[in-house]
């Protein structure tokens, strides 16, 4: 498995990927966000056999950073992909000298919280009615100063 960002010959790819991972209350990426994310902020792949099977998207506005998305093709969970990719952003971020990275995720998302709090982030509150479908969110935030990757 390779990690590398993404380029604009990886759009269709990572489209059909997105549209199996999230429903449209769980606001999908459409092409053309891909394309403009691809340009203007940090989209890393995970390849395996020259398949993409994960990525992960995180939003730069000067010096604040926000994990997006994350996704692992179903077919591909079970061997920490997730894990490697948040490790490979973390040392990114904090190559690029950010302090802090947000996140939203679902409350009834269990895995993906375990692993965040795995990671060091913390629940800093709930976003009532966040998604289309009337789920919470938990707004979490991850304190980079210093921070050593430990996952």
């Amino acid at each position: 498995m390779t990690i590398r960002r993404a380029l604009g010959s990886d759009v269709k790819k990572l489209y059909e990927l997105e549209k199996k991972l999230f429903s449209k209350e769980n606001f999908p990426l459409s092409q053309s966000s891909i394309r403009y994310h691809i340009k203007n902020n940090l989209l890393y792949l995970s390849e395996s056999d020259g398949n993409i099977v994960g990525y992960i998207l995180v939003l730069i506005k000067r010096k604040n950073a926000k994990l997006y998305s994350i996704g692992v093709d179903e077919t591909h969970r079970g061997k920490k992909i997730a894990k490697k990719l948040l490790e490979f952003i973390f040392k990114e971020l904090a190559s690029l000298g950010f302090e802090n990275l947000l996140l939203e995720v679902r409350v009834d998302n269990d895995g993906a919280i375990s692993l965040y709090k795995k990671t060091g982030f913390e629940i800093k509150k709930i976003l009532k009615e966040f998604y289309g479908d009337g789920c919470n969110a938990y707004l979490m935030e991850l304190n980079m100063v210093g921070f050593k990757v430990n996952i």
